[in-house]
């Protein structure tokens, strides 16, 4: 008895229902997950069409050798399913799409490290959700059968099928960037949403980052330490904490004078604070800043990230074991730079494996990590915090509970009705970046710390602020202040206020650029060493006002740095431009 019943195309057209069930199994596997992400609202469309597109390319087969169709889907289907159940396994417990970031994370744990994270995260509910996943998956097989075409229409459509799914989109990406290797990244981007895709990509960009991230810790370990380093407070007990933001301009914070009210719990606190009110950043986007910002490089010296040591490298040879927790993606190209700084830290907490930048990630979670290194043991101590802060796009930085700016009360006359969604989710991220930060603040000090906690922020970000009420985002180009004004302020312990000068109403007004930080930094702290420069140091005796110097300081020849003090607003609207680092 034949299993199958062959269709008389001739007689009753092609089978379009054989082959509507063909490509809703094979996209199954990966439009689950993608439409779980669409359902929380955790990420954008993209991956769900992505997806959508690739799970074409398996009718290829299916048509040329129809008589194996249940047996190739079988094959072909095991493998998807196995790969599915790893993403779907993925988002039940983060929340988060699989990338590279969670295979490095993988590698860098160990199977206790592993076991402590499924007792953690896992709940009953998930057995029976991923037994009805392979259930469904198993009725959608019994579904499938062959769809018969003519051989030379046959080999047409499968050939179309791979130059549509394939062909086209890699020749298109391979044109537009004039280099086969980075139109093939590009169309890594493109497929990845897909499985089994989405593990081969996510391996290969891996083992691609993993190398460029290990020459450039093979090169920092050979960056001979400082010279004649001293510490005041050596042997005595201490925390210290850093807190990087990200893309918050402080024009937006009621804390700097803003109307709305996008700070209250900073503002709260502001009597124990030390705000400093003119500080810019040199870049604005944010691993060309943080290249300076936790170096000794500067827009004058760029190099020298290369060749003299990191903060992080500082405080250990002072001493102090260090911590970096991140909610910044970990393991991609564009990132290779922050996570060799991390590495460089003693323990490590990565929280955003994201594979989408533009995805639902809060903040709110460095805070339980970060009790958890205030808690720890060691006496002397460095804590690292990097958030996502108020990071493009906005309304995926905050949860509904803060979606409180939804009108035009305090909002300029200018930003049009089209922009004012946008406006209002930038207000509404810097918002719960003020719980965030104060958050840490507050648990910084029930833990009666000797020490200080200082936060600013990597860049800023123009949302229609500039006039003309026309940029979005980051244009080195076309700069705008924005773009560069950031928050940057400090909180010291009752018992550290005790043993140094915390006086520094005289400076929160002095012109400063965040590339200088290590030197403020150390001075803070009671270091000295040979390369430190108190002229650079905004709360020095010693500190000299330069021009507040911005721009990409590799094209001096095409354009001279500029003086910030000369940028001044366009008279003329320019239209909208979106950039993202």
């Amino acid at each position: 008895m034949a299993l199958f019943k062959r269709s008389d195309t001739s007689a009753k057209g092609f089978d379009w229902k054989g082959l509507l069930w063909l490509f809703l199994f094979f996209w199954y596997f990966s439009g689950i997950t993608q439409l779980l992400i669409q359902l929380t609202g955790t990420s954008g469309f993209a991956g769900f069409r992505q997806a959508f597109v690739m799970s074409a390319i398996w009718l290829a087969p299916m048509l040329l050798f129809p008589k194996q169709t249940r047996l190739m889907a079988a094959v072909i289907g095991v493998v998807l399913w196995a790969c599915s159940m790893a993403s779907l396994g993925y988002f039940f417990i983060y929340q988060q799409e699989f990338s590279q970031s969670v295979i490095f994370i993988m590698f860098e744990s160990n199977v206790s490290e592993a076991g402590e994270y499924m007792t953690q995260y896992f709940a009953w509910w998930m057995v029976p959700a991923f037994l009805a996943h392979t259930l469904f998956a198993w009725f959608l097989w019994t579904r499938l059968r062959p769809v018969y075409l003519p051989r030379g229409q046959a080999l047409v459509a499968a050939f179309a099928i791979v130059l549509a799914v394939v062909g086209y989109p890699l020749i298109k990406q391979t044109l537009r960037t004039d280099s086969f290797a980075a139109g093939f990244e590009k169309f890594e981007t493109r497929i990845e949403p897909a499985v089994p895709w989405q593990m081969a990509v996510a391996y290969h960009r891996y083992l691609d980052t993993l190398a460029g991230m290990q020459d450039m810790l093979d090169s920092a370990s050979k960056i001979p330490p400082l010279h004649n380093l001293k510490d005041a407070m050596a042997n005595q007990p201490a925390t210290l904490v850093l807190v990087i933001g990200e893309s918050t301009n402080r024009q937006r914070m009621s804390l700097y004078g803003y109307p709305r009210q996008t700070t209250p719990e900073l503002d709260k606190l502001k009597d124990q604070l030390t705000v400093f009110n003119n500080v810019i950043t040199p870049r604005p986007y944010t691993i060309e800043a943080l290249q300076q910002v936790l170096t000794f490089a500067d827009e004058e010296n760029p190099e020298l990230y290369l060749t003299t040591p990191s903060l992080v490298s500082m405080m250990k040879q002072a001493g102090y074991k260090t911590f970096w927790i991140t909610n910044q993606q970990t393991m991609t190209k564009r990132n290779t730079m922050l996570t060799t700084f991390s590495q460089q830290a003693d323990e490590q907490v990565y929280l955003n494996n994201n594979r989408n930048q533009n995805a639902a990630q809060y903040d709110g979670d460095v805070i339980e990590p970060f009790n958890k290194a205030l808690a720890d043991a060691a006496p002397r101590k460095l804590i690292v915090v990097h958030l996502l802060g108020t990071h493009m796009s906005y309304q995926y930085r905050y949860p509904s509970s803060f979606d409180k700016f939804q009108d035009r009360q305090g909002v300029p006359p200018g930003v049009r009705d089209d922009q004012l969604p946008t406006y209002n989710s930038y207000d509404n991220a810097v918002l719960y970046n003020d719980f965030v930060v104060s958050s840490l603040i507050k648990d910084y000090a029930k833990s009666d710390p000797n020490g200080f906690l200082l936060y600013l922020s990597d860049h800023g970000e123009d949302v229609f602020d500039s006039v003309g009420h026309s940029t979005l985002g980051r244009n080195e180009s076309k700069p705008t202040a924005p773009m560069y004004t950031i928050p940057f302020m400090a909180w010291a312990s009752p018992k550290w206020r005790e043993s140094h000068d915390w006086s520094f109403a005289g400076d929160v007004e002095r012109p400063y650029s965040s590339s200088h930080l290590i030197h403020t930094w150390a001075d803070l702290a009671g270091l000295s060493f040979d390369e430190l420069d108190h002229s650079k140091s905004v709360v020095s005796d010693s500190f000299k006002a330069r021009p507040l110097m911005i721009g990409n300081p590799y094209e001096r020849q095409q354009r001279p740095l500029i003086d910030f003090s000369l940028i001044k607003p366009k008279p003329h609207p320019e239209k909208t431009e979106v950039v993202q680092n």
